[in-house]
């Protein structure tokens, strides 16, 4: 099983609305609206093709604001809010590896590495919303997410990455 990595560009635009619409059942149209509108970070985003060239797996990175994801923590912690947007920080937007190599190959981890160096070099934290329903919650604290937030939606994480963001605590 030979994997290759590759940083994304906005021509993956196409394959990447059709994974997200495919993996989490959400409408086209809102999904097309999102990878448009959300300041998607192509460069900094992964994808994996087999020996075949198919893809296998999208890492999907976003520089879109946390109120962008959950309007209720304008209201509910602005505090907190202005806390994380004082440091910088990237979205993992969407992370989705094909159902043949999930949880039997090292491939999300190949992928959160591609990028790693650069995160570390340039943000405080990684922002990773989670959907309640999603089962991914544990996969993102074995890599030391930490709750900051939850609403009706979602669960909040950051991945600190600086001194700043490890003092962040959920409010």
């Amino acid at each position: 099983m030979s994997i290759t990595l590759h940083r994304m560009s906005p021509d993956d635009s196409v394959e990447t609305i059709e994974w997200i619409t495919r993996q989490y059942g959400f409408e086209h149209s809102e999904v097309t609206w999102w990878v448009e509108h959300l300041h998607f970070n192509w460069p900094l985003s992964v994808k994996a093709t087999d020996e075949t060239g198919q893809t296998v797996g999208l890492l999907n990175m976003s520089d879109y604001r946390i109120e962008e994801e959950t309007d209720a923590i304008v209201s509910e912690a602005p505090e907190l809010l202005a806390q994380l947007n004082a440091m910088r920080y990237t979205a993992v937007f969407s992370f989705i590896i094909a159902e043949d190599y999930r949880h039997c190959t090292p491939l999300s981890h190949q992928m959160l590495m591609e990028i790693w160096d650069e995160l570390e070099a340039r943000y405080d934290f990684i922002f990773v919303p989670v959907m309640h329903r999603l089962t991914t919650h544990a996969f993102w604290k074995r890599r030391g997410a930490v709750e900051f937030f939850r609403d009706s939606q979602s669960v909040y994480y950051l991945i600190p990455l600086g001194q700043r963001a490890k003092e962040v605590r959920k409010k």
